[in-house]
């Protein structure tokens, strides 16, 4: 069955990497193009990343660095993975295709400048992310404790996201800019983030905040990171992460479930999902529990429905 995963650092790791690591089957990326292949994955999102320990005056070239090795190292060396520019796109991809998302994971590099945001969104940005944990010049994330949540800039930030019709990504954000985003967000989702009555984690979401989004028919998509659901456990199996979907489920949100697993941005795993070749294991505990449409709504016409709707405007 085939899976679209909201959610990667591939990017990340190649460039962080001290010695040139190969996406096509590198041991050490997690969703490498041969395990996201073993796991069915036809949509994958490859998140911009930049550390918030990265020096300052280097984080724009940073992201533009990582953006070059998606069309170089994901795109342009593999025929059959497709960078999607236009939502529209994913209804055309072949069997044995991989459609590829670029998206941003916190917005630290523009640095409060608009113009270095509008660079970045050229280059076929889909999905946005304002923050990752900490404070940046458009909003609060899920770590700070400042309450500012989304900056006067992190409005003209919101412009231009919805004029050019990006979703914006609440999975990192402060309850505060979470509650602020909603009233400004066109278009908004959760890439990776799980259920907080289930998980007490300040990376989860509460009932309100999913009640909220599931008002918005906006995706929700649930992350494998064990910390993020069971953090009173050692091991944590597929079934524990099941529950995260259930319990959004049972909110009212089963069509808006999606996944977004977070590989190479996560060193600890689920058992039994340790890397995107072992996808179809998530799949077949999925199908123990919820019928086949269900399950195939879940791992990826949930979010197709949702952005064939953005098709319509863009």
């Amino acid at each position: 069955m085939k899976v679209y995963d909201l959610h990667c650092d591939v990017l990340y790791k190649l460039a962080k990497a001290e010695s040139p690591l190969s996406f096509e089957d590198s041991p050490l990326l997690q969703a490498n193009k041969k395990r996201l292949e073993e796991g069915k994955v036809a949509l994958q999102v490859f998140a911009v990343f930049v550390s918030e320990g990265f020096p300052k005056e280097k984080q724009f070239l940073e992201a533009v660095r990582q953006i070059e090795f998606f069309h170089t190292e994901i795109v342009g060396k593999h025929e059959n993975v497709v960078a999607i520019y236009k939502w529209n796109q994913i209804e055309t991809l072949k069997e044995g295709q991989i459609g590829a998302v670029l998206s941003l994971e916190g917005l630290d590099m523009i640095d409060g400048d608009i113009e270095k945001l509008k660079l970045l969104l050229s280059h076929g940005v889909k999905l946005v992310g304002p923050t990752w944990n900490g404070a940046n010049a458009v909003a609060d994330g899920s770590s700070e404790e400042s309450g500012t949540g989304l900056t006067s800039f992190g409005e003209e930030v919101m412009e231009l996201l919805n004029e050019q019709n990006i979703i914006i990504d609440v999975s990192h954000l402060s309850e505060k800019s979470f509650w602020d985003v909603l009233q400004k967000a066109k278009w908004l989702m959760a890439s990776h983030s799980n259920a907080k009555t289930i998980c007490n984690s300040a990376r989860n979401l509460t009932d309100d905040q999913l009640r909220a989004l599931i008002a918005r028919n906006s995706p929700i998509h649930v992350v494998y990171y064990p910390h993020f659901i069971n953090n009173s456990k050692n091991s944590v199996d597929i079934l524990d992460l099941i529950k995260h979907i259930n319990h959004i489920a049972s909110l009212g949100g089963q069509h808006l479930i999606g996944l977004g697993s977070d590989f190479d941005g996560i060193n600890e795993f689920v058992i039994g999902l340790e890397d995107a070749s072992k996808t179809q294991n998530l799949v077949e505990c999925l199908l123990e529990n919820y019928t086949t449409e269900e399950v195939e709504e879940i791992t990826s016409q949930n979010f197709g429905r949702f952005v064939s709707g953005i098709s319509k405007e863009e």
